[in-house]
């Protein structure tokens, strides 16, 4: 397959000039290669993800995550990823994340979904730990029920505030840092940067169709729990 056409499924539902201008989403590696065959899927790109390319003999490798090096090793793969701009595009990272959470979107504003819907913390915590067993959160105001859910996919603690002003009653997201939950204004679940993200595969696989031989790299948290 043309790898412009692939290409093209990806920005034409997720466009490129809607990434945030401190991120660099698009191209990582372009070769002279232009027929593809096969594409590995992954989140981040590391060094171990690159071999598994290259020991299933993948043309090309989509990421969510964008490099921050070039791989010396990288032996003509071509690299691909869509970052933020996945994230804002409807139907993107954070909405998958709700959809396989079981709960319909309300409305939404920029990287945050909001979802009204009446549920208890325990089956909350229930739902979440479907995804994240390990998930961790802070609940200052001892709420035992929710009407207003906020999400964000991956490192969001950033808009907590934004979404308690929007009316949320609670917040989820991945990379919660220890003065960010002391101070949080609503109950705030951490489920994990990488449990939060993965969903997406999902939607680049449903992008890419029948058309081409897909694998998923075999990838994991980084993060060990005893």
């Amino acid at each position: 397959m043309d790898k412009y056409k692939i290409i093209s499924r990806i920005e034409n539902f997720a466009p490129l000039d809607t990434q945030e201008v401190w991120d660099c989403s698009g191209w990582l590696v372009e070769t002279d290669k232009v027929d593809i065959k096969r594409v590995m899927l992954c989140l981040t790109i590391t060094k171990d993800i690159i071999n598994q390319a290259l020991k299933n003999h993948c043309d090309m490798i989509i990421s969510h995550h964008p490099l921050f090096h070039i791989p010396m090793d990288w032996r003509n793969i071509d690299i691909y990823c869509a970052h933020t701009n996945m994230d804002l595009a409807d139907g993107g990272t954070t909405d998958i994340l709700v959809k396989n959470l079981g709960f319909p979107i309300s409305s939404f504003s920029g990287f945050v979904r909001y979802v009204d819907y009446k549920i208890s913390l325990r089956e909350l915590l229930n739902r979440l730990r479907r995804i994240s067993p390990n998930l961790r959160y802070v609940n200052n105001s001892g709420l035992t029920e929710f009407c207003r859910l906020a999400f964000c996919a991956g490192s969001g603690s950033e808009f907590i505030y934004t979404a308690y002003q929007n009316g949320a009653d609670c917040f989820i997201t991945g990379d919660l840092k220890f003065h960010t939950a002391i101070d949080s204004p609503v109950p705030v679940f951490d489920i994990g940067h990488f449990e939060s993200e993965i969903g997406i595969l999902g939607v680049f696989q449903a992008l890419l169709g029948n058309d081409i031989d897909i694998l998923n790299a075999q990838e994991k948290s980084p993060f060990n729990y005893s």
